[in-house]
């Protein structure tokens, strides 16, 4: 076996690296399977065959093998012994009880919804229609889990994997102390509201969602310890919003919608903020040309799923200007997102 370093993968030939960015759904897939069979949660008490861990979540062990033997060369788990595996630190997160747990959000993208959502691509690239739409005949995500409990339930799970790798980072980058009360508007399981109780606690707060979310929520927000200071209200804010408070903040909500309902939710949010209040939206802003972001890629998935998009800082101006806000900054976060800070127009 030649010990000569293979190339770097900058080094590969561009077909190459093609080649790499379009099998990469196949490691995605593989991600999830093993998310769902619970692996990393039955190698947390050692080191386990794949026989054993075959028996344990009733899979076919030679498959079961190939699928870890897969995975373990990327990193994601690791073979200490010839069909025997133990967790690596990429693994952990595939842990339910692991504090940044990315199990859900696995199970999330192997979810028909996801599945049948991005299938569509070229039909929506086509026609501006979202991939639900033409996969499962309904307006967009929601409407979709509204009869798909098992399924809904997944997805609060996963938004909420999500909202524990940028909530401390947002805490961080924006002194919510200056709030006598915080409504968040679509929290869904309120883990970001809660995150900045703990850190302000002279601030009240609101987790204010769909009665269904709400339901789901209860259990949550009281086994946090911060039931008494985050009151739960179910509602829908095309209808309205909960009046009362000084601050109001929407996380990955603005950039589901296109602008036309965009206008529509935050002008109900205009009608209720305190005069001197402020609004916070966070989001990821788009940067301009060729800069590698995140923001760009997820631009696809609000295509194909809610029909919404990612916007530049210049776009959210102009939609707050349309919803009786002007935006006062842009804070960046050590997270993957921003805090757009902006105030009702007087």
């Amino acid at each position: 076996m030649s010990s000569t370093p293979g190339p770097r993968p900058q080094e590969l030939p561009a077909s190459a690296q093609m080649m790499q960015m379009l099998t990469a759904k196949w490691l995605s897939a593989a991600i999830s399977t093993a998310a769902e069979l619970g692996i990393a949660d039955l190698l947390a008490s050692g080191d386990k065959t794949a026989a054993e861990l075959a028996a344990a979540s009733s899979a076919h062990a030679p498959s079961l093998y190939r699928l870890l033997r897969t995975l373990a060369s990327t990193g994601v788990f690791a073979e200490t012994e010839p069909r025997t595996f133990t967790l690596t630190p990429l693994a952990q997160c595939l842990r339910s009880d692991a504090p940044d747990s990315m199990r859900s959000f696995a199970q999330f993208m192997a979810m028909p919804l996801c599945q049948g959502a991005w299938g569509e691509l070229l039909h929506c690239v086509t026609t501006g229609e979202t991939g639900i739409r033409k996969a499962f005949g309904q307006a967009n995500p929601f409407e979709y889990l509204q009869t798909r409990p098992k399924e809904a339930a997944v997805f609060d799970a996963a938004m909420t994997d999500l909202t524990r790798m940028g909530a401390p980072a947002v805490a961080e980058a924006y002194d919510f102390g200056r709030f006598r009360k915080l409504v968040d508007i679509a929290g869904g399981q309120g883990l970001l509201l809660q995150t900045i109780l703990r850190q302000y606690p002279n601030v009240k707060g609101v987790l204010f969602d769909l009665p269904q979310v709400i339901e789901r929520a209860k259990p949550v927000v009281a086994a946090r310890g911060l039931a008494d200071r985050c009151e739960l209200i179910a509602g829908d804010f095309f209808q309205s919003v909960p009046g009362g408070a000084d601050g109001y903040m929407m996380q990955h909500i603005i950039h589901d919608w296109d602008d036309e309902r965009s206008v529509e939710i935050l002008g109900k949010v205009r009608q209720v903020i305190d005069p001197l209040g402020r609004l916070l939206l966070m989001e990821s802003v788009v940067p301009p040309g060729n800069t590698p972001s995140p923001a760009k890629l997820l631009d696809l998935e609000m295509l194909v799923m809610p029909g919404g998009r990612e916007r530049t800082a210049e776009e959210y101006q102009e939609l707050l200007a349309a919803s009786g806000f002007r935006l006062l900054q842009v804070h960046v976060t050590g997270g993957p997102g921003h805090v757009i800070e902006a105030a009702p127009v007087l």
